[in-house]
């Protein structure tokens, strides 16, 4: 964390969207733990479990980009409990593939401690996103 950089729980999550928004890897890999577990969802295309900030980054944001054009997660409202942070959002992009559109919802379930990401779950509509790909 740099200086002045909040450990709030919600401002650590809302760093990391922001850096993704940006495609700022750096960044967004500042906001997790060395021993992060990030699962995305079964059925999603990235479906699995990946660990370390670069593993995360490597598999899940790379990926993305690779696949989908201006993939955005737009955090819409967060509900905050202890070092538990649900955000209800929801995904737009475009499969580079078959030119479809997504504007999906999302639920992201991230556990923060000592200013950084520990864990993350993902909770989405998984046959919206396959469709796009078809």
């Amino acid at each position: 964390m740099g200086l002045n950089e909040s450990a709030d729980p919600r401002d650590v999550v809302r760093r990391q969207y922001l850096a993704s928004a940006a495609g700022d890897l750096e960044a967004l890999r500042a906001t997790l733990a060395p021993d992060v577990e990030w699962t995305e969802m079964a059925g999603f295309p990235l479906a699995g479990t990946y660990r370390t900030p670069e593993g995360v980054t490597a598999n899940v944001m790379e990926r993305l980009g690779a696949d989908w054009d201006g993939w955005t997660a737009h955090d819409d409202t967060y509900v905050v409990d202890g070092e538990n942070v649900v955000v209800l959002a929801r995904y737009t992009a475009r499969n580079k593939a078959t030119g479809k559109d997504i504007d999906v919802r999302v639920a992201h379930h991230f556990v923060v401690r000592g200013g950084l990401i520990v864990r993350f779950e993902q909770f989405t509509d998984t046959a919206k996103v396959r469709d796009a790909m078809a």
